[in-house]
């Protein structure tokens, strides 16, 4: 009886990489994994985290509390706190929680479950974004102390005005502000473009002063 001949196999197919980019709105493809400074825009921040919710959504107001405007936030509590802010430094306040625009806001419990894989993701997209507005790749410890301190003290007001907590909870988790009294403050949630309007008009204000002290 005749031998059947065997049909070769076919070459196993490599398996498809999985999509680590995102397109954004400008036209740029911005690789997550590996993000250039060249593929970042100031208009793709800015509409990115103007729809970006801080706290999950969970806030109170008509529209939810963005990341563009926490930001702004945080840029003005800054410049009350440290008195002796330039330019960059205000930037860069401005500018701290600007990888959320591609990765979202991950409330803080989260962030330390999911441990150094999220952490990694961000310090790259942080470093690029800082490398495509000149300022320092890494930060020194002291200005991230300071720009922490400013964020502490605006997730203190927003956590009390906004988000339903009280303030013995709120000093828990955040500590209690000093220098900076909430009626110094604009809480009040705005909608997506005139959060996203108030970011980039900042950002060019600080790009101004920038440009006069010969940046």
């Amino acid at each position: 009886m005749p031998r059947l001949a065997m049909k070769p196999k076919s070459p196993a197919k490599a398996p498809a990489a999985a999509r680590a980019w995102q397109r954004m709105l400008s036209g740029r493809r911005l690789d997550l994994l590996d993000p250039s400074p060249l593929d970042i825009e100031i208009g793709d921040i800015a509409h990115g985290l103007a729809r970006v919710a801080r706290w999950n959504g969970q806030t109170e107001g008509d529209h939810a509390y963005s990341v563009a405007q926490h930001s702004l936030l945080v840029e003005e509590i800054f410049g009350v706190v440290m008195r002796d802010a330039t330019p960059d430094t205000l930037l860069a306040a401005l500018l701290h929680d600007a990888p959320e625009y591609v990765i979202g806001d991950m409330i803080s419990p989260f962030k330390a479950t999911l441990g150094d894989d999220y952490k990694l993701v961000e310090k790259r997209l942080q470093r690029a974004i800082h490398l495509r507005f000149a300022l320092w790749p890494d930060l020194t410890e002291t200005l991230k102390k300071a720009i922490k301190r400013a964020d502490r003290i605006a997730a203190f007001y927003e956590a009390t005005r906004l988000a339903g907590f009280g303030e013995p909870e709120a000093a828990r988790f955040f500590g209690r502000p000093r220098g900076v009294r909430p009626e110094m403050l604009n809480l009040a949630p705005l909608p997506a473009k005139r959060a996203q309007k108030a970011f980039l008009a900042r950002f060019a204000a600080i790009e101004k002063l920038r440009g006069t002290v010969g940046h």
